[in-house]
């Protein structure tokens, strides 16, 4: 499955961004989607993600109220709205799924390439 992240960028502490993660023209079904973050010196650690069907959603004490995970399943694509952003958000920002291959029964992780988020101070 390949994965197309979108919408990282640079902003002010305050600011917004949405991350886009689409698995476009994919034959797998697509369960499970969201994110994970890793800062410079840090490990990669869990942001949000949203199941398929009923689409509950987790996420990090970190970012809960600020940011706000969904998903359009019509496009195999997720979105993570992030708002009231903190300099200690800064990351890359590492989008995936959990998807599973006709006649398969297994549904292994797939990731993105990762995109940078900056929130300057």
């Amino acid at each position: 499955v390949q994965l197309e992240e979108s919408g990282g960028g640079s902003v002010e502490a305050g600011g917004s961004l949405r991350l886009s993660c689409a698995a476009p023209g994919t034959t797998f079904s697509i369960n499970t989607m969201g994110w994970y973050r890793q800062a410079p010196g840090n490990q990669r650690e869990f942001v949000a993600d949203i199941t398929a069907g009923d689409e509950i959603t987790d996420y990090a004490d970190s970012v809960k109220g600020r940011f706000t995970i969904s998903r359009d399943n019509a496009k195999n694509t997720a979105y993570l709205e992030m708002n009231s952003l903190k300099p200690e958000d800064t990351a890359v920002y590492y989008c995936f799924v959990d998807a599973t291959a006709p006649r398969a029964f297994s549904s292994p992780r797939y990731w993105g390439q990762g995109t940078q988020v900056t929130v300057s101070s």
